[in-house]
């Protein structure tokens, strides 16, 4: 299970919510081996005055936050991150330097999902790779 929050300008995130969405997944998918059908992203669109960042960022700087079970070995991140900046750069054209990416793993049991706790849950995929 994850949640995933994707803060960046207004302007520039907008109009390629929908593709980075898809590029996000897609990544998710190849490194965690996560369903295909499932996708909770949320775009918290920034106006200028709203959003500060470092000198040497540029409008395109990027927040992407996840929010997931706890579980994943600390290779399998980092080749998330890997696979996020790559693609970033190739379909978005969003440079390494304009990407940051925090993971927050939390125990199943923190989570309400479909009535119930997230550790009583039947998942179709594996947490712990």
């Amino acid at each position: 299970m994850s949640q995933i929050k994707i803060y960046g300008l207004k302007q520039r995130l907008a109009p390629i919510s929908q593709l980075m969405s898809e590029t996000i997944h897609a990544c998710i998918v190849e490194a965690f081996h996560y369903p295909q059908n499932k996708r909770f992203h949320r775009f918290i669109y920034l106006d200028e005055g709203d959003f500060f960042y470092p000198e040497d960022r540029s409008d395109r700087y990027t927040i992407i936050e996840i929010a997931l079970f706890e579980g994943r070995s600390i290779e399998m991140k980092k080749h998330l991150y890997q696979l996020i900046f790559q693609r970033f750069e190739e379909k978005l054209g969003i440079g390494p330097n304009d990407v940051e990416i925090t993971l927050t793993e939390t125990p199943a049991h923190n989570w309400g999902i479909r009535g119930m706790p997230g550790d009583e849950l039947t998942l179709n995929y594996k947490i712990s790779i």
